[in-house]
């Protein structure tokens, strides 16, 4: 790279030629310098490469005087942030206030004495540069924030899939389960999100995390022994007894996962949020969603207590009402419907109506009543979900050879 290339650059703005003459003569030798001798002019300079670090502007012009082009300069994006220096013989303290007003960040006053142009000049050059530095610093520093959230991001998305593949390994379920039940799960929070009873508890950031965590609602069937799991017939008393304690083993495991994690404090808060319900207030979901964490614990919300009913007779606690968490509620209907509208290994599905009608008479029974209202309102997306993640002949049948191969069937 040249010295003249690095340069840096001054534009200077005067309608009198000697006056162009004598800046750019002093202050060739150390910057690069390019002149304009009319407002118009300057402006169509200053937005042109290369471009100005610092403009010498003078006042008193012909049809557009200096405080009218500064006004120019700052409302244009591509030359808003280049510094200009009023040099003019107007010495009045109004006129200066004016024009630092609107922007200038110095001023000079005709004539012009050399020593002093060059030591402004030189002054608003380096913080011109220091500002550069700063700001390509918070630029890159905000790229790298954003491609580490990213990668953090993408390696959730991983852990919550290879989690919930775990669980799905094991279980007569398919993959597209998983998939359905996130999906409706998604939806349920975009049609209840203006509703005032979950409005303040469906924050943009809750409602990212309720439909990230949804995938994790069986995992505890992980602690669940093969022949209860996948046993073919109905399951007896003290089997279904077992059976519904992997929602309390899914939801403990992610309980102490986050125990090893958190200190007190946060882990406190995460407790609290798991029982304000709908009722929870927006500071509240605000400490809530600033924690450390914060995606497991709705994430054991929903492992835990997707299997209460509105009307306290689910398991493992007996919840009722508005004491069953937001996100468990939400699962618990998408994951009843998916079980009762899709193919399974061992099972045909029933009809969608037939579906919806059974999932209507759970209203205020086993079913928070708006939530039913929130399904009955998107029931064709509904459908489209369950008919673009549907199980095909192809995919139940690897699902059996899968679990053959590894003994289970």
């Amino acid at each position: 790279m040249s010295q003249e290339t690095m340069k840096h650059t001054v534009l200077v703005v005067d309608d009198t030629p000697e006056n162009l003459t004598v800046l750019g003569e002093l202050l060739q030798p150390r910057y690069r310098v390019r002149v304009a001798n009319s407002g118009r002019r300057a402006l169509q300079v200053a937005a042109s490469e290369p471009r100005p670090d610092l403009i010498l502007l003078d006042v008193m012009m012909p049809e557009m005087d200096g405080y009218a082009v500064l006004k120019e300069l700052r409302s244009n994006p591509g030359t808003r942030d280049i510094p200009v220096i009023f040099v003019t013989a107007m010495d009045a303290d109004a006129d200066e206030e004016h024009g630092l007003e609107l922007g200038a960040v110095d001023y000079i006053a005709k004539p012009i004495r050399p020593a002093i142009v060059l030591a402004r000049v030189n002054a608003h050059m380096e913080l011109k540069q220091a500002r550069d530095w700063l700001k390509n610093q918070n630029t890159f520093l905000e790229s790298e924030i954003a491609r580490r959230m990213r990668d953090n991001q993408l390696m959730q998305d991983v852990s919550i899939r290879a989690l919930a593949s775990l669980a799905e390994a094991r279980d007569m379920e398919t993959g597209q389960h998983i998939r359905r039940t996130q999906a409706y799960v998604e939806v349920l929070v975009a049609q209840l999100r203006p509703h005032p009873r979950f409005a303040p508890y469906l924050s943009d950031a809750m409602a990212h995390m309720v439909g990230k965590a949804a995938p994790l609602h069986d995992i505890g069937k992980v602690g669940i022994p093969d022949s209860i799991l996948l046993k073919p017939a109905r399951l007896s008393v003290d089997e279904f007894t077992i059976m519904k304690t992997h929602s309390a083993i899914g939801g403990d495991a992610i309980d102490l996962a986050m125990r090893g994690e958190l200190s007190d404090a946060d882990f406190q808060i995460l407790q609290n949020h798991c029982h304000l319900g709908s009722n929870a207030l927006e500071s509240a979901v605000r400490d809530f969603e600033s924690a450390p964490l914060a995606f497991l614990a709705v994430a054991k919300e929903i492992a835990m207590w997707h299997h209460e009913k509105w009307n306290g007779t689910g398991y493992p606690d007996g919840l009722a009402g508005d004491d069953i968490p937001i996100p468990a509620r939400l699962m618990a209907l998408a994951d009843v419907f998916d079980a009762l509208a899709s193919r399974r290994v061992y099972k045909e599905a029933m009809p969608f109506d037939a579906a919806v009608a059974l999932i209507t008479e759970g209203r205020g029974q086993h079913f928070d009543p708006d939530v039913v209202e929130a399904f009955l309102d998107r029931l064709d997306t509904f459908r489209d979900i369950l008919q673009r993640y549907a199980d095909t002949d192809e995919s139940l049948e690897i699902k059996l050879r899968n679990m053959r191969a590894r003994g289970m069937v």
